[in-house]
C-alpha cells in the first residue's frame, strides 16, 4: 500500500511520520508546494517543533516516510490520499470572518481528479465544515473520467505540544464514511491501517456528517470550557475568591472533571476559534441564529480576557505604560510548540504597542522574525517592538513582566536576580497562574495572576 499527504503541516507532517513508524510496510509520503518547507523536513531542523517528533521522523525518513514537493507523483502513486491544507477563516466576501475558506481543499480535488489514473480512497484530515466531502464528490465526479472515488472523513484530535503521545495512544480515531460497499470497503482499508497500533474499541466509524461535525463540536466544548472558566476568573478577581480554588472544587465533581478549567490570558492556536467561528456560520446557514449566538459568546469571553489582561496592566502601572518597558514572556500560543497562530500574545502586545510600551518579547522556540511578522504585520516594524535572546535580557530594566506562554523555563528563573534589575515597583503578571506568587511577593515584586 502506498499513501499520500497533501500538505506538510502541522498535521500532516507528525500523523504520517507516526504511519510510517507503526506500519513499516507502507510508503508514506508527504507532498507540498513549499519548497522551504519539505527542505525542513529532509533537514535536522524540522519545521514543527514537538516533543519527540525528531526521533519518530529519523527512524522512517528514507526508509518508508518520504517528503516530496513531486505533488503529481504522490498523487498518482497513492491508493490513500490524506488532504491536510490550510482551511482558514475567510477574510473577504460572504461569511468573511466566520465561513472557512476552502479554495485550498477544492484545488486538491481538482489537482487529484486531473492527474489521477486509478480509483482513490481520499481522506479529510483538515478541519473542514459540514458536507465538505460532498463539495470534494462533487468536483471528483465532474472532472475524473468515470473513475470510482471513496470520500472519508478523518479528523485529527491532537493537541499541539503532546501531538506525538496523542499519536502514539489516541483517545480515539474516528472516521466517517458512506453507508455504500464502496465507502464500507474504504473506511475498513483505513481503519486497518489504523489498527497496526491503535485498539480496534478505539476506532470509531460514523456517517461522513458525524463525522465532519464532531470535529468542530469538540473542538467547540473544550473551548467553551476555557471561556467559561475565564469569565468566572474575573469575579474571582472581583470578589476575592480564587479561581484555582473554584476551578479544583468544581472539577471534583465527576459530572464536570477537571480537565481544561485552568484560568489563563486566553486560548490560541489554530483550531480553537477558526472552529466555533466555522460553527458560528454554519448554524447561521441552517436558520439557527439563537444557537449561533451561544457559540460566538465563547469567542467573545476568550478576546474579553485577552484585553482584560493588558488593560490591567495598564490600569496597575499608574495608568500608563508610556515609554515603559514592559518584558512578554512567552509568544507561542502554548508550552512546547512553536505556534503562534491566535496566540494571545499577539493581543497583548498588540495593546501594550497601542498604549507606547516598549514591549520587549521572550520565547525559546518562535524566531524572532515571526514574533514581528505576527504583532506588526508582514514588512511592517516598531522601534518599541524588540525581540531579547534570553528571559532575563528581556526583563532587564523593565518596568513590568507579563507571563503569556506557559513554558517550564520560567517557573526556574532567578526572580530575585530579575528583581534587582527592575525599576521600582516591579511589577510582574503571571498570565497562566504558573508562578507562585506569594513568594514573589516576598522577593518585592508586586505580583498578579488570573482570578486571584
Amino acid at each position: 500500500m502506498k499513501i499520500c499527504c497533501i500538505g506538510a503541516g502541522y498535521v500532516g507532517g507528525p500523523t504520517m511520520a507516526m504511519i510510517a513508524l507503526k506500519a513499516p510496510d507502507i510508503q508514506v509520503t508527504v507532498v507540498d508546494l513549499n519548497e522551504a518547507r519539505i527542505a525542513d523536513w529532509n533537514s535536522d531542523a524540522l519545521p514543527v517543533y514537538e516533543p519527540g517528533l525528531e526521533e519518530v521522523v529519523k527512524q522512517s525518513r528514507g526508509r518508508n516516510l518520504f517528503f516530496s514537493t513531486d505533488v503529481t507523483k504522490g498523487i498518482r502513486e497513492a491508493d490513500i490520499i490524506f488532504v491536510a491544507v490550510n482551511t482558514p477563516t475567510k477574510t473577504y466576501g460572504v461569511g468573511a470572518g466566520a465561513a472557512a475558506d476552502l479554495r485550498f481543499i477544492e484545488s486538491v480535488a481538482r489537482s487529484i481528479a486531473k492527474v489521477a489514473t486509478g480509483p482513490k480512497i481520499i481522506v479529510e484530515k483538515s478541519t473542514i465544515p459540514v458536507k465538505t466531502a460532498e463539495t470534494i464528490k462533487e468536483i471528483l465526479a465532474a472532472n475524473s473520467n468515470g473513475l470510482k472515488f471513496s470520500v472519508l472523513s478523518n479528523p485529527e484530535f491532537l493537541a499541539e505540544g503532546t501531538a506525538v503521545q496523542d499519536l502514539v495512544a489516541p483517545d480515539r480515531v474516528l472516521i466517517g464514511g458512506e453507508n455504500t460497499p464502496e465507502g464500507q470497503a474504504a473506511l475498513k482499508a483505513l481503519a486497518d491501517v489504523y489498527a497496526r497500533w491503535v485498539p480496534r474499541d478505539r476506532i470509531i466509524t460514523t456517517n461522513l456528517w458525524s463525522s465532519e461535525l464532531s470535529k468542530l463540536v469538540a473542538n467547540a466544548f473544550l473551548a467553551q470550557r476555557i471561556s467559561s472558566i475565564n469569565s468566572i476568573s474575573a469575579l474571582c478577581e472581583a470578589t476575592g475568591a480564587d479561581v484555582d480554588e473554584v476551578a479544583h472544587a468544581i472539577g471534583r465533581d465527576s459530572r464536570i472533571g477537571p480537565k481544561f478549567l485552568k484560568a489563563s490570558v486566553g486560548f490560541g492556536g489554530s483550531c480553537f476559534q477558526k472552529d466555533i467561528l466555522n460553527l458560528v456560520y454554519l448554524c447561521q446557514h441552517f436558520g439557527l441564529p439563537d444557537v449561533a449566538a451561544y457559540w460566538d459568546h465563547v469567542v467573545r469571553i476568550n478576546d474579553y480576557q485577552k484585553h482584560r489582561f493588558s488593560a490591567k496592566i495598564v490600569r496597575t502601572l499608574f495608568n500608563t505604560v508610556a515609554d515603559k518597558k514592559i518584558a512578554v514572556l512567552g509568544f507561542a500560543f502554548k508550552k512546547d510548540t512553536n505556534d503562534t497562530r491566535e496566540s494571545a500574545a499577539i493581543n497583548v502586545c498588540r495593546d501594550l504597542l497601542a498604549e507606547q510600551a516598549n514591549v520587549a518579547v521572550y520565547d525559546p522556540k518562535v524566531p524572532a522574525a515571526e514574533i514581528i511578522a505576527d504583532t506588526l504585520g508582514k514588512g511592517n516594524a516598531n522601534p518599541r517592538l524588540t525581540v531579547a535572546q534570553t528571559a532575563y535580557e528581556a526583563c532587564e530594566g523593565a518596568h513590568a513582566i507579563a507571563v503569556v506562554t506557559e513554558w517550564d523555563e520560567f517557573k526556574t528563573l532567578d526572580f530575585a536576580k530579575i528583581h534587582a534589575g527592575m525599576p521600582k515597583p516591579a511589577f510582574l503578571f503571571d498570565g497562566r497562574n504558573i508562578l507562585d506568587l506569594a513568594k514573589l511577593r516576598e522577593t518585592g515584586f508586586r505580583a498578579f495572576g488570573i482570578g486571584k
